[in-house]
């Protein structure tokens, strides 16, 4: 009688194990694409900066450190960058663009320019398409998180190896208040 229990107990946690597993491999799955579509967009806007550099380049000569700034960060090998690298030079080009679009409100020639206009375009609805996939990125690397934190499914997490993931923060420049003067 005891032998079934114990084998009826052994049974019904390997089975609990087995599906905590597969839903630890499923959520990493989702933050896998998650992940990829993002990156889609960040490769968009990462092929996007030397266009813009250069148009401003040629209105902007003496803002050189702003431009040799995201000149250097987009010079990286984006296909060698892991995620994590990833994200950090993305925060890290959104603080530079920043500072470019605030160039080009300083040099009325270069908002008039036909180039620079496109380019800002294209720029700002590449960022609503960012902003939108780290939405949905953040939220399945909450669920992926909060899986390998919490009780019962933490142990199996820890067992094969699963950490908690990063996320796709906002820089501490793009948490500032937007100051407009007319």
């Amino acid at each position: 009688m005891w032998l079934y229990i114990i084998i009826g107990i052994v049974i019904l946690l390997l089975l609990l194990t087995f599906l905590i597993y597969n839903s630890l491999i499923r959520l990493d799955n989702k933050v896998e694409e998650a992940f990829s579509t993002m990156d889609v967009y960040l490769k968009k806007r990462w092929d996007l900066i030397p266009n813009l550099v250069e148009t401003v380049k040629g209105y902007a000569k003496h803002e050189k450190d702003t431009l040799t700034s995201v000149i250097e960060l987009r010079n990286r090998n984006y296909d060698t960058l892991n995620t994590n690298e990833k994200l950090n030079v993305n925060n890290k080009i959104s603080e530079e663009i920043s500072k470019i679009m605030i160039i080009s409100e300083n040099y009325p020639e270069i908002k008039a320019s036909e180039n620079f206009r496109n380019l800002s375009k294209q720029l700002t609805s590449v960022e609503e398409d960012i902003a939108n996939s780290r939405k949905y990125y953040n939220a399945t690397v909450r669920m992926f998180n909060n899986k390998v934190e919490m009780f019962p499914s933490n142990l199996v997490a820890k067992i094969f190896g699963y950490k908690t993931k990063n996320m796709f923060e906002i820089s501490n420049q793009e948490r500032n208040n937007v100051k407009i003067e007319l």
